[in-house]
């Protein structure tokens, strides 16, 4: 749980000063996804959270599970190349879900992923130099920033126009 130290203001003579344990391996793991509505006026962020756990295939067919559950018509998820998204349970699904339809994003191109800079600036921008104690307010920390991150229509948008992605947003 070391913070991500960023750089930040004070007074002149007052050097800030970011308190936190050494040594913690607590994380918070999550699985998400921005979509896109069909006539592209709106997007949204679905997220899974799983404190202190490595994501498995089976967080991600529970996601995938949820994800079609909230969206109407076909889904088209395009991700990477994750193992636990290329497993055997993962594809199974899609036996399951004839609306369902995986896409990869190409080896090595993280900057084609929307996802990737929504996680960037909810790492380096809204939870930086905070030094929680507590995987619990990780969490919470976490958790209240996505969520108005998700109220924010113009920075889900402004993720997806940073990869360069086709989609053919709406202003």
């Amino acid at each position: 749980m070391l913070p991500t130290v960023r750089r930040t203001w004070a007074p002149r003579g007052q050097t800030p000063v970011l308190h936190h344990r050494t040594r913690s391996h607590k994380k918070v793991s999550t699985i998400g996804a921005i979509t896109i509505s069909p006539h592209r006026r709106r997007c949204g962020l679905y997220l899974h959270w799983h404190p202190d756990q490595n994501i498995t295939s089976e967080h991600i067919v529970a996601f995938l599970r949820d994800l079609l559950r909230h969206l109407r018509g076909p889904v088209i998820v395009v991700w990477d190349r994750l193992n636990a998204h290329r497993s055997r349970r993962v594809h199974s699904c899609l036996g399951v879900y004839d609306r369902l339809t995986l896409e990869w994003f190409p080896p090595y191109a993280p900057e084609l992923n929307p996802v990737e800079y929504l996680w960037s600036h909810l790492k380096y921008h809204r939870t930086a130099n905070h030094g929680l104690f507590e995987l619990e307010d990780l969490y919470d920390q976490a958790r209240h920033e996505a969520e108005d991150i998700a109220a924010n229509q113009p920075l889900l948008r402004s993720f997806i126009r940073a990869s360069r992605l086709p989609m053919g947003l709406k202003k």
